[in-house]
């Protein structure tokens, strides 16, 4: 593909944005985004990596297109897009991103999609829309506010101001910093370690789910339907005894080589 790569390493799917130097997301990476999508979706993975080449993450959308777009397409493609970005934000297993330099607009809202952010030292990010005039399209805004809490989303979204990492670390919405040099090397591994238990971080996800669209008592009523499918598990069934055995030995609960089903 053109504009996005997917590969499978094991239990590792690494999505990677190559249309530096700007990585700007239009209509063929989305197209190209959601073929990727749904490779995952049949594979074995059970973790998925979102990385880019180039010195930045992304500028955000491309909107060299957007003035000969009638109301009617540009919903029909903003619609698609938000589609697009929301099923890689349902995918049921663990998803890292990956970012360095500049993380603008729909770069932002992409990387906002992952369960954990990991952040080069040297990165900013920032809501660009305001300054041509618009909104954040793809549910940037609201999406910094679940992390970081509605005042500091509005200023950032009216600002336009590119924020750099270790502040959008302290605010929650950047999981871990890094050097920038030990960027891919620390992303990786560390999504490569949530490929674990995915029903379980399956159900978290759900959890977390309802709980943004519904609140706690919404996630208090889901939580049994989606918690205890888990007993049945393969590596449930295997950890659960193996820990009460420890448990009695007065041992350490042991590592499990968990297969994710």
């Amino acid at each position: 593909m053109a504009h996005l790569s997917c590969t499978i390493e094991g239990d590792l799917a690494i999505l990677c944005l190559h249309n530096p130097p700007q990585n700007r997301i239009g209509v063929e990476m989305i197209d190209e985004l959601r073929q990727a999508l749904h490779t995952i979706e049949i594979s074995d993975a059970r973790a998925v990596l979102l990385r880019a080449n180039g010195p930045d993450f992304s500028y955000g959308g491309d909107i060299e297109p957007w003035p000969d777009w009638t109301e009617r397409e540009m919903r029909t493609r903003f619609e698609t897009f938000m589609w697009t970005f929301n099923q890689f934000e349902r995918l049921s297993v663990p998803t890292v991103t990956a970012v360095q330099g500049l993380c603008f607009g729909g770069g932002f809202e992409l990387a906002l999609r992952s369960d954990v952010i990991f952040a080069g030292e040297s990165a900013r990010f920032g809501h660009s829309e305001q300054s041509i005039a618009i909104v954040t399209l793809l549910g940037g805004v609201y999406r910094v506010a679940e992390r970081a809490g509605r005042s500091r989303a509005m200023e950032w979204a009216m600002t336009s101001e590119q924020v750099p990492a270790a502040e959008m670390e302290r605010f929650g919405v950047v999981n871990k910093i890094v050097p920038d040099d030990e960027l891919d090397d620390a992303a990786t591994s560390f999504a490569r370690k949530l490929a674990g238990p995915t029903k379980a971080h399956a159900a978290h996800k759900a959890l977390l789910r309802t709980w943004a669209i519904g609140g706690v008592a919404a996630a208090d009523e889901a939580m049994f339907d989606i918690a205890l499918p888990l007993f049945h598990t393969h590596d449930s069934r295997t950890a659960i005894p193996a820990a009460i055995k420890a448990l009695r030995s007065g041992a350490p609960r042991p590592a499990m080589p968990f297969q994710g089903r």
